[in-house]
């Protein structure tokens, strides 16, 4: 008998040839693979003839936690050759990890995640003496594209190069308490397998960095059983190993015990697995919902580039390195970059291509290459493609995401090497029942998005509420296939129609498989998925109140009203008028108006609108700071709070007069930001109780701060706009203005006028043409009001602009170089 450990990086086309090497000479009884154990009985399943990439979406939900993880597998993963070839061989094939939903992988939602930050240190000296700049250049020079020996333990080979990796930048890493357990989890299998293997070999394929774990933890059997090899295979996962776990807690509790940790090795009979059979699967914890799904994957999923930590950059090219080699890999490289440019209108000339080609020829040589990789290839084109100096370093040269910012070249160069393969399932592959639901909904409804057509609903019809519910439910799954493009956009809106406009069904499938997690009927999947939002909200007020629109929308009465709950609770606490404002606006709408979903008049609501009043008053007495520009977000929230007072005053614990009173002492307050001031003039002002201060005089009186007349102009116009313009003009204001503006110096205007232009926006376009006929007239002269409005540039870049000259005449004049009239 004889044990092998393959340790290998995820998605590696050079491990998963090794993988197959090795099953064809060894010939294993077992082949053990780092998966979810709890997928052994369904393996048939995986092996149905499904086009590739694909995953095992798994899901778990309690009282206390959700959790969702992915285990991708593409053509050239190495789990997915030890799974097929080793079938193919006639070994014992099983998966050997723990399950998804345990706490072993609390934090991470993908079982192949990185554990980068164990090994950084190593990496980064052989980066150093490899003179590479990256951990995936380092991987392609020492194993993608070097010659290959033989899976054997000669001087050069592949296996040994690896191993020696392995070993080294796993070096004194301690694993975390949950990959412990697992490594713990997948010693048992393995000392399982040697007991039942008889003296037929066994292979182990996992992550390199559990190997030496493995090994260790099956010493006693690997020593004590006859003619076993220390195997050939390498260590730790490279620049893709097993996943970084913050602390976490023990995993006592149903299944969640510390498998192989209760016995010390060394008392356990050589080669005999605890148990005395193969290892129990964990089962779900009493009251928890959780199961496993194949799901379509794609090669963008996979990428590096695109956010996938443990995933090999480029898999397009990769999968074509796979299929064909090195030189076809390359040419499509080549091919499929100048396309996409092409394409996009950039151009890309023979003679650049050449230039290009040349260059990786070169860059390979240099670097003691046989022939081009995929970063010369990349360098190469980066070199005769891109003529400017660009701002963000080359994303090859790195590890990670691609940076906002980058340039469009450098971002074709990725989309082309990434591939935009997308996997399929087959159709015999079993569905959680949520798909049937929505597809059999969809259809009796007429809202098949492969209809293609746009879909206009009247919301006061009961029927095309009900379509607009399911709609609206898809939406909130973050299921493609629709998007709302008109629509009440909260309960103040006086809309009654709603317009839906099909779109891209890519992903579709996917999404909704991922979405049965939260449950068999869209209904409760879209509430189980509204009440993770609101758990995530925490106190939030803002964050609460879209949380509960949408449970409105989507008709999840008995969510809306925990959410109301839960929304009276932040309300009382909220410590920034600006979220406060959004929920007190929201709730209020929704009190009022929505008598279509059947919450107007909710007592819950009453209850919340009369919480957000009297803590957003609270606040605003208490904002202090002369200094800064007007925040759209509080004057909105004390637009709120005129609403609730004029429209629900009979819910409100506290009185017009009282509310009248704290916007006196807000607006005589010199501590007091300008435009709370100036909106609190103007609540004033909507409840009729100025004490015969006119609004003009209230101007004068601010006017003697000009770099805040702006900022207390804002307010004025946020709260009170429709009393000024109330019959045919907010006259004798403008008068007023204009006098005021008129008589600042340069240097005060230019400083105001940002501010101004901000007060102003708050009236609409033709309100603003009224105005600008009004200060023509005010000059005698005759124009256009309608063409004053109309500029041909910016009026801040104008002003800036004459700012800047007005400083360079002040310093020629200083300096006495002023040229003569």
């Amino acid at each position: 008998m004889s044990i092998t450990f393959l340790g290998v990086r995820h998605h590696s086309p050079a491990c998963a040839r090794l993988v197959s090497r090795t099953i064809g000479e060894l010939r294993p009884a077992h082949v053990l693979i780092e998966g979810p154990a709890d997928l052994n009985g369904r393996l048939d399943e995986l092996l149905l003839g499904h086009e590739l990439p694909i995953a095992v979406f798994s899901h778990y939900r309690d009282e206390e936690r959700t959790a969702t993880s992915w285990t991708p597998l593409c053509d050239y993963s190495p789990e997915w050759i030890a799974l097929t070839e080793g079938r193919a061989a006639g070994a014992e094939v099983r998966f050997i990890d723990l399950p998804a939903w345990h706490p072993a992988f609390a934090g991470r939602t993908n079982r192949y995640a990185d554990a980068e930050a164990r090994y950084a240190e190593a990496t980064a000296r052989l980066c150093r003496r490899f003179q590479v700049d990256s951990v995936d250049a380092l991987w392609d020079r020492m194993f993608e594209f070097e010659p290959d020996s033989g899976a054997g333990s000669q001087e050069g080979g592949l296996a040994a190069r690896l191993e020696a990796y392995f070993d080294l930048v796993r070096g004194d890493a301690v694993a975390d308490e949950g990959d412990r357990a697992r490594e713990e989890y997948m010693a048992a299998w393995v000392r399982a397998a040697v007991a039942a293997s008889g003296d037929g070999p066994v292979l182990v394929v996992t992550g390199g960095f559990h190997r030496p774990a493995l090994m260790a933890l099956t010493g006693a059997a690997v020593r004590g059983g006859p003619g076993v090899a220390g195997g050939c295979g390498p260590g730790a996962d490279g620049p893709g190993a097993d996943g970084p776990g913050a602390d976490k807690p023990g995993f006592e509790g149903p299944g969640f015990g510390r498998l192989g940790s209760d016995r010390p090795e060394a008392e356990r009979p050589v080669g005999e697995p605890s148990g005395g059979g193969w290892p129990e699967v964990p089962g779900l914890p009493e009251g928890a919902l959780g199961g496993s799904f194949l799901v379509p994957y794609s090669f963008r999923q996979l990428d590096a580039f695109a956010g996938y930590q443990s995933g090999m950059p480029s898999p397009g090219y990769h999968q074509r390195l796979w299929e064909a080699g090195r030189q076809a890999a390359g040419e499509d490289l080549v091919r499929a970059v100048a396309g996409r440019l092409r394409k996009r209108g950039h151009p890309v000339s023979t003679a650049g291509l050449i230039a290009a080609h040349g260059t990786a020829l070169g860059l390979a040589a240099l670097r003691g290459h046989r022939e081009p990789t995929r970063l010369d290839l990349l360098d190469g084109l980066a070199g005769a493609l891109i003529t400017e100096a660009l701002d963000e370093p080359l994303p090859w040269t790195r590890r990670g995401p691609l940076r906002p910012g980058s340039h469009p070249v450098v971002v074709e160069m990725v989309a082309a090497c990434a591939g935009d393969r997308v996997g399929r399932l087959h159709p015999g592959t079993p569905l959680p029942p949520l798909v049937h639901d929505v597809t059999a909904r969809l259809a009796a409804l007429g809202l098949a998005p492969c209809e293609g057509r746009p879909v206009t609903l009247r919301l006061t019809d009961p029927a095309e509420l009900t379509r607009s519910q399911v709609l609206h439910r898809l939406r909130v799954l973050d299921v493609p296939g629709f998007a709302r493009v008109a629509g009440p956009a909260d309960g103040t809106d006086p809309v009654f129609t709603e317009r839906w406009e099909p779109r891209t069904t890519a992903g579709r499938d996917a999404a909704l498989i991922e979405a049965g997690g939260f449950g068999a009927t869209l209904e409760e999947a879209a509430a189980v998925a509204l009440e993770d939002r609101m758990r995530a909200a925490g106190p939030d007020p803002a964050a609460l109140a879209g949380v509960l629109f949408d449970a409105v929308v989507c008709g999840a009465t008995r969510l809306s009203a925990r959410l109301v709950a839960e929304l009276g609770a932040g309300l009382g606490r909220a410590t920034q008028l600006g979220p406060l404002g959004e929920a007190l606006h929201t709730a209020l709408g929704l009190w009022r108006h929505d008598r279509v979903y059947g919450v107007a008049r909710d007592p819950l609501l009453a209850s919340a609108v009369d919480t957000a009043v009297g803590r957003a008053l609270w606040l605003a007495e208490g904002v202090q700071g002369a200094a800064g520009s007007a925040d759209p977000g509080r004057l909105r929230a004390l637009g709120a709070v005129r609403d609730a007072v004029l429209h629900a005053g009979e819910l409100l614990s506290v009185s017009q007069e009282a509310v009248a009173g704290v916007c006196l002492r807000i607006s005589a307050d010199p501590a007091a930001p300008a435009d709370l001031r100036g909106a609190a003039f103007g609540l004033r002002s909507v409840l009729g109780d100025t004490g015969g201060r006119g609004a003009a005089d209230a101007v004068r009186a601010a006017a003697a701060g000009p770099g805040t007349l702006g900022d207390w102009l804002a307010g004025l116009f946020a709260l009170a706009r429709t009393e000024l313009t109330a019959g045919g003009g907010p006259e004798p204001l403008i008068g007023v203005l204009d006098d005021l503006v008129r008589a600042m110096s340069e240097a005060d205007f230019l400083a105001g006028l940002p501010a101004l232009r901000q007060a102003f926006a708050y009236f609409p376009p033709r309100e603003r043409e009224r105005i600008a006929a009004r200060l023509i007239e005010r000059r005698g002269v005759h124009g256009s009001a309608r063409a004053l409005l109309r500029v041909t540039a910016d009026p801040l870049v104008i002003a800036r602009a004459r700012k800047l000259e007005d400083q360079v005449e002040r310093t020629l004049d200083r300096y006495g170089l002023r040229a003569a009239p």
